[in-house]
Formats: structure tokens, sequence, C-alpha cells
């Protein structure tokens, strides 16, 4: 009932999808990725599960974003649970999508640091809730250093990045879906 705490993951068919969308073998996403074909070939079956780098990369070989492929992974139901993992401690930086599916608003759990050279840039706007510990989000030139309980919104289209400053950061990100063409408003006249 809406709980799907049985049914893994599916991204394989997502990259799929996509790969085949674009047209592309492979070859190619094994070129522009740095992966391996048979390791590709893997993840498309699902006889392997991606790290959340190599995910990343396969994403960035895709010209789509990790979130997005993993909210393509699963199909869109009305009502949807998404149990928290275990309880034990991690060590390793990992996110966590928070809604699975193909729905208008994607939000991912980013626990630990990511890389913090790579830039970002959504087409839609995003929300980006710091739940605990601290980051520095650098956009538009701009520093910016949020707590526990602050956010940040940005607007599409702003190129940014974000590092954790403190272990065990928890950075909740929620953002308009990149298929929803968002509607800007008006010049007043």
């Amino acid at each position: 009932m809406g709980d799907h705490k049985e049914q893994p993951l599916r991204v394989g068919a997502a990259v799929r999808r996509r790969r085949r969308a674009l047209d592309l073998t492979l070859a190619v996403v094994a070129e522009r990725s740095g992966l391996s074909v048979p390791f590709l070939s893997q993840i498309e079956n699902e006889r392997a599960r991606p790290s959340q780098t190599s995910l990343e990369k396969v994403a960035d070989a895709l010209r789509t974003t990790a979130v997005e492929l993993l909210a393509a992974a699963d199909p869109a139901c009305s009502v949807d649970v998404v149990r928290a993992e275990g309880a034990e401690p991690r060590t390793e930086p990992r996110v966590r999508s928070l809604v699975r599916g193909h729905h208008q608003m994607h939000a991912s759990e980013f626990t630990g640091d990511h890389d913090a050279g790579r830039e970002l840039q959504f087409r839609n706007d995003q929300l980006m809730y710091v739940a605990d510990g601290a980051v520095e989000i650098e956009a538009e030139g701009r520093a910016y250093r949020l707590g526990r309980g602050d956010t940040l919104y940005l607007t599409g289209g702003v190129r940014h990045r974000w590092r954790a400053t403190v272990p065990e950061t928890r950075l909740l990100v929620v953002a308009v879906a990149e298929h929803i063409e968002a509607l800007r408003d008006k010049p007043r006249r």
C-alpha cells in the first residue's frame, strides 16, 4: 500500500532508457563516463549497483543528474513511503532519494560530504535545507555558510557548488523536476 520497502530501486532500466533516448551506445557512455562497457552493461541489466560516484559519472555522460536517474527508476504512485535506512552510523558520504518515481518534485538527503569541486546547475528552482551540521554553498560568486535549520533557495539556472564543513552533515535538497517547464513571471506593464 504505497510502502515499497520490499521493492529494490531499479536504476538500470532508467539508465538504459535514457541512453537509448539519446541514441548512444554503451561504448560512447563508457568513454564519456570513464567507466567500462561491461560495468555499464551490468548496471543496465541490474547485475551491478553503481556507487553514488559512478551514478554521477553515468548521469553526466547521459547529460542528466543522478537524482533524475533515481527518480526515473520506479514508476510514479500517488502515495509512497520512503523508509529511513538502518540507524547504524555511516562514515562514507552518501545520497538518498527521498522521493521515488517520476514526479514534479525531487528530494534528496546528502550525508557527509560529496565532490565539492563539482559545479552544479539545475534547470528549475531548488531549496537546500541543513538538517544537521553545516555547509558552505558557493553561488553567483558568493559563499554562503549555513548551519542546522538554515535554508538556501536557488533559482533555476544558478551555477553552484557546496561542501560540508562539519562531519556527518545532512543536507536536504528539494527541487522542481527537470522535466517540468517552470513558468517565469511575465514583466508587468
